[in-house]
């Protein structure tokens, strides 16, 4: 009986392709192109009665979870237990302890550093994602209108991503230096405007990290805008211009639109990547004057390399990590989502 009711299927629904007649009623007849799409729909029961069931995604996705389970799961768990020990560099010898995780979360420093490392993380994402998209904005305009020189200007703002985090601080040093060789000064003694404190007062010195960080980081923002620019399909703006649409408008109601996705997910990257920074700002001001820019990640490496905790480095290494994930996931909140069929 069974396999009588399965061989009427395909009848039944081949009278309904021709007749156009439903269970609720007449239905407009299908033309040939959707006759010949829906017979050659893929049918989970076959003709011997068996369900067709999809394959497994395991065997796919077991590499994967392998390889981020070997690299990056197994290190923060080893974090995790470092962190409820006494452990130290000096020291092989290990003991249950909360000393370490109690004399971090107190320490009168910390809140200073949060600070920091706000300020200098929300000053760059925003300056990176700002030039990055003038820049990108720029390159794309240039091209569509066959201006020379645009691959120039992408080799030139890629040439400061790839400079090594020590280097671009030790540039930046240069530049900012106080003293009479220092690149920017002696412009300033040379326009007869009086000379600034770049790396000596607290304030200069924050400003100073952040502009050496954004100048790194442009390029990767411009790279990602870059890419979503070119992806939007351009007869949005010439409908835009014969509707008299003016330049803003076209920007505001067509390009940041478009742009939503590649922003927030450009925004969860360099939050992350700036979160890590630290290499630039040691070369650069050392965390000083003071712990003016002494950031969460250098914070860190200072708790271990300078001062041989191990298990102080593991706690402030798991702020690090919740931090990072809080933030992602408040940017991925704002995330489009397709809508459900």
């Amino acid at each position: 009986m069974m396999q009588w009711l399965l061989s009427k299927l395909p009848t039944r629904a081949n009278n309904l392709t021709r007749t156009g007649a439903g269970r609720f009623g007449p239905a407009p007849l299908l033309n040939s192109s959707a006759q010949t799409l829906m017979s050659h729909r893929p049918s989970p029961v076959t003709h011997a009665g068996a369900v067709v069931r999809r394959p497994s995604p395991w065997p796919w996705l077991a590499p994967v979870a392998l390889m981020i389970g070997l690299f990056y799961l197994y290190p923060v768990l080893d974090a995790l237990r470092l962190a409820f020990t006494d452990a130290a560099l000096t020291s092989s010898d290990e003991n249950f302890s909360t000393r370490a995780l109690f004399a971090v979360l107190s320490s009168p420093a910390l809140p200073t550093i949060l600070g920091n490392t706000v300020i200098f993380v929300g000053a760059s994402v925003i300056g990176q994602t700002l030039f990055g998209l003038a820049i990108a904005l720029l390159v794309v305009r240039g091209e569509r209108n066959n201006l020379p020189g645009m691959l120039f200007l992408r080799t030139i703002v890629l040439a400061a991503w790839v400079i090594p985090g020590i280097a671009n601080g030790i540039i930046w040093s240069m530049l900012f230096s106080e003293s009479p060789f220092g690149a920017i000064n002696s412009v300033l003694r040379i326009l007869n405007i009086p000379t600034v404190a770049w790396l000596s007062t607290p304030a200069n010195a924050m400003m100073s990290v952040v502009i050496a960080n954004v100048w790194q980081g442009t390029a990767f923002s411009m790279i990602v805008l870059y890419a979503a620019l070119r992806a939007i399909d351009p007869t949005l703006y010439e409908a835009a211009a014969i509707d008299g649409a003016r330049a803003w408008d076209r920007f505001r109601f067509i390009t940041l639109p478009q742009l939503r996705a590649a922003l927030l997910v450009n925004a969860i990257l360099i939050t992350i990547q700036t979160l890590n920074t630290f290499d630039s700002i040691i070369s650069l001001t050392g965390g000083g004057p003071g712990r003016a820019t002494e950031v969460l990640s250098l914070f860190t490496y200072n708790t271990v390399f300078y001062n041989f905790d191990l298990a102080g480095g593991s706690v402030l290494s798991l702020v690090l990590l919740l931090s990072a994930l809080a933030l992602a996931a408040l940017y991925a909140r704002f995330l489009p989502r397709e809508e459900k069929r």
